[in-house]
């Protein structure tokens, strides 16, 4: 286990925009595609960062 704390701080970041973006409902109960794409990419990234910055996983 490693990182920095820039990485755990992107991790936490992230993180919150992952779930917020994909767990978000408007008043009619749909997920606005914005929210999700976004909250998409946010999860790639917390994963990214998580595998390769701090477990040391994956090696590129």
């Amino acid at each position: 286990m490693g990182g920095t704390w820039v990485d755990w701080v992107f991790l936490a970041v992230t993180g919150g925009i992952a779930v917020h973006s994909l767990t978000y409902r408007d008043a009619d109960g749909e997920a606005p595609w914005v929210h999700l794409l976004f909250g998409s990419i946010a999860a790639l990234f917390f994963m990214k960062v998580l595998l390769q910055d701090i477990l040391q996983v994956v090696k590129f």
